[in-house]
Formats: C-alpha cells, sequence, structure tokens
C-alpha cells in the first residue's frame, strides 16, 4: 500500500451537541458534549484509520486546545506530527436542533501562522515515501502564502508523490492554478470556479472537463452531498448514487469521501473503483454522530449499494 500524509493547515476541536428547539434569548438545555479531533485533513486521516488503513496526519497545534487535538487524535490511534504554533487551537460548535433534524455548525476563525510555522508544516511532508500520496484538506487560515500549493507541489513532484486536494475559494483556485493530482469540488464550489477562472458553465461535467483539459486537475470528483459524486478524467465522465441511509450527521462526510477515495488507490483499486468506494464512506458518516465519520462494517454494507448511474462521452 501506498502512504498517505495529509496536512490540516486550520484544524479544530469539534464540540458536538444537540438541543430540542433553537429558541433566541433562552437558556437551553442540551445534551452532552461530544469532542472530536477536526479540520480535513485530519478527519481525512481518521477516516482511514476507521477503515483499516493509516496515514500520517501534519498540522499546527497550539495551547491547551492544540494539546487536546493531539491527545484525542493519538486515543484513536491516528500518526500524528504536530507543528507545534504561538496561537490557540480553534473550537468549533456543531448543534442539532432534535426537533427538525436541522445542524447548525458555527465554525470559529483559527490562528494565524508565521512562516517559520508553515515551513515546518511544509518539511512534513518530505516524510512522504515515493509514490504516495499527499491529501491537502480543509481551509487556510488567513493570510496564507500566495505560493503555498506551488511549494506543495514541488515537494510531492520530487517525490513523485500524488496531491489531492479538498478546499474552497481562493484557496482552491491557487491550488488548480498550480496543479494537482485529484481535487473534490462541490456543485457550488465548481460554479464559483467557472466565474473566476473563465471556464465553461451550465452543466458541471463541463466545468470540470475543461479543468482535466487545461492540466488544473487529471481527476476531478464532483461531490453531490447525498445524490453521490461525479468522476471525471480524460477518459470521460461517470456519475455514482449514493445508497439512500438515514441521517444523523452531515459533519465529515466529505472529508470521509475523499479518505475512501484515496485509501482504494493508496491499495491499487482503480478510479471507478476508489469513487465507488469513497461515495460508500460519505454515505456512511452520515449515519453517526458528531464527527466520528464512517465505519468499516457500514462502508462494506454500502459499498455495493452505490449504483453507476450514467456515462457522459
Amino acid at each position: 500500500m501506498s502512504q498517505i500524509v495529509t496536512i490540516t493547515f486550520n484544524p479544530c476541536i469539534d464540540n458536538s451537541f444537540s438541543t430540542d428547539t433553537l429558541v433566541p434569548d433562552r437558556k437551553l438545555a442540551c445534551s452532552r458534549s461530544r469532542l472530536d479531533p477536526g479540520g480535513g485533513g485530519i478527519n481525512v486521516a481518521r477516516a482511514i484509520n476507521n477503515l483499516g488503513g493509516s496515514a500520517l496526519a501534519i498540522y499546527p497545534a497550539g495551547g491547551p486546545q492544540g494539546q487536546l487535538l493531539t491527545r484525542l487524535l493519538e486515543l484513536e490511534l491516528v500518526q500524528v506530527l504536530p507543528v507545534e504554533i504561538a496561537g490557540d487551537t480553534r473550537e468549533n460548535i456543531n448543534v442539532t436542533e432534535a426537533s427538525s433534524g436541522r445542524q447548525f455548525r458555527f465554525v470559529v476563525k483559527g490562528p494565524a501562522l508565521d512562516e517559520t510555522a508553515w515551513a515546518r508544516c511544509l518539511a512534513g511532508l518530505q516524510a512522504v515515501e515515493k509514490g504516495g500520496y499527499i491529501v491537502v484538506s480543509g481551509s487556510l487560515p488567513e493570510p496564507w502564502p500566495e505560493d503555498i500549493f506551488r511549494r506543495i507541489r514541488a515537494i510531492a513532484d520530487d517525490r513523485s508523490a500524488r496531491l489531492v486536494v479538498d478546499t474552497s475559494g481562493k484557496a482552491l483556485e491557487a491550488a488548480l492554478r498550480s496543479g494537482v493530482y485529484l481535487v473534490k469540488p462541490s456543485l457550488r464550489e465548481l460554479d464559483s470556479l467557472a466565474r473566476v477562472m473563465a471556464l465553461p458553465g451550465g452543466e458541471p461535467f463541463r466545468t470540470a472537463s475543461q479543468l482535466v483539459a487545461d492540466g488544473s486537475a487529471a481527476v476531478v470528483v464532483i461531490s453531490a452531498g447525498p445524490e453521490g459524486a461525479m468522476l471525471v478524467t480524460k477518459d470521460g465522465v461517470s456519475e455514482f448514487r449514493a445508497p439512500e441511509v438515514r441521517k444523523v450527521s452531515t459533519v465529515g462526510a466529505g472529508d470521509s469521501l475523499v479518505g475512501g477515495i484515496v485509501l482504494n488507490l493508496a491499495r491499487g483499486g482503480t478510479l471507478v473503483e476508489a469513487i465507488r468506494y469513497g461515495v460508500a464512506c460519505g454515505s456512511a458518516a452520515v449515519m453517526n454522530p458528531g464527527t466520528s465519520l464512517c465505519r468499516r462494517d457500514d462502508v462494506d454494507e454500502l459499498c455495493p449499494r452505490v449504483e453507476s448511474i450514467a456515462c457522459v462521452p
């Protein structure tokens, strides 16, 4: 199996709890809170660990919350490489309104990183073995170096590693302008890219196909939430329909999708096999509370139910 290294520049503690009904200006009785390690790359590494694989998680950590983050990851037996910083690691809040099933997610701004912290995080990527996978996932704390993705791409090229990116906004645009192996935009993110990068709009596969054609990405996986995902490569387009499941929490579903895809590829799977497995992982994550992500038994049961429904030439 090829090695997988994830990097999370803006990690967090996810504090999840529920209350019956959200009402303003009142004290609300809540369930006991659940604390989970959080942030895109960290969740990808956790999902891979849940699935019986292994990934090294690199992330900046500061203050008591940073220490807690590392302790929680170690309890899950995730391999970690924390980079100590002066600022305090953030805590995000996820509230479920029990009466409606709606989720409210409060995302706090993370601590700024100085150039030393950025450089130490990138130095950790040198740990990836030749032919491995580097996964950059989650938001970037402001301000971030304009050349950060070019520097990551250079490390990936030097290690003959495949670069996988799951981020949004200007960071996603910067990653694509530097070139990646695989990128996972949502439908909304892809629509935004079409505007800022002057790509064909309309049908999502047309926008994604242009990203492949101009060398921005070799593989585009369009996440469509509960509908599934779309795979776009130079060989064409395939759509995968997610199985229906009972929704408990959508937090971390996209990270589970990425984790499943990368793990399957690292084990030697084809792209079609990897996307099918990833979609099953995303669906499995929705079935669990907080950010506990996907469970291997659920994924094994759901994977045969992921249906390939169309191929667009």
